[in-house]
């Protein structure tokens, strides 16, 4: 195998002929040049790491995320509690915020009003 990257070493790579290569000649070199490869990837991985290292230097560790540091954490908002309840299903409720639900758009258009939904203990 060593005899074979001395000799291919030596020949320069648009001389090289594949196809008169015997099949253990073409292993050996498969071998040696994923050796190579690998040898190459490890250092290069190597020298990223480092250098993303020092871009990172004086950055909270805990802001950085998959994103490069540009998600916000979500706000946490108070809790929103029901205003309105549907009398049929009191389980359905709605806190008055976004789209109407649609246990209350059939209901006001049969002429009731918002407040015949309201709940009498909301809390403020």
């Amino acid at each position: 195998m060593i005899e074979i990257c001395r000799i291919i070493s030596k020949i320069p790579m648009s001389k090289l002929d594949f196809d008169a290569m015997s099949l253990d000649e073409l292993w050996a070199l498969h071998e040696q040049l994923g050796g190579i490869l690998a040898e190459r990837i490890v250092v290069e991985k190597r020298e990223l790491e480092l250098r993303l290292e020092q871009l990172n230097r004086g950055k909270d560790p805990e802001a950085l995320s998959a994103d490069g540091g540009r998600a916000r954490k979500r706000r946490k908002y108070p809790r929103v509690f029901p205003k309105y309840q549907n009398p049929s299903i009191p389980t359905e409720t709605w806190s008055g915020r976004g789209k109407k639900p649609r246990w209350l758009v059939p209901a006001l258009k049969a002429g009731g009003q918002i407040k015949d939904f309201k709940i009498a203990d909301t809390a403020k």
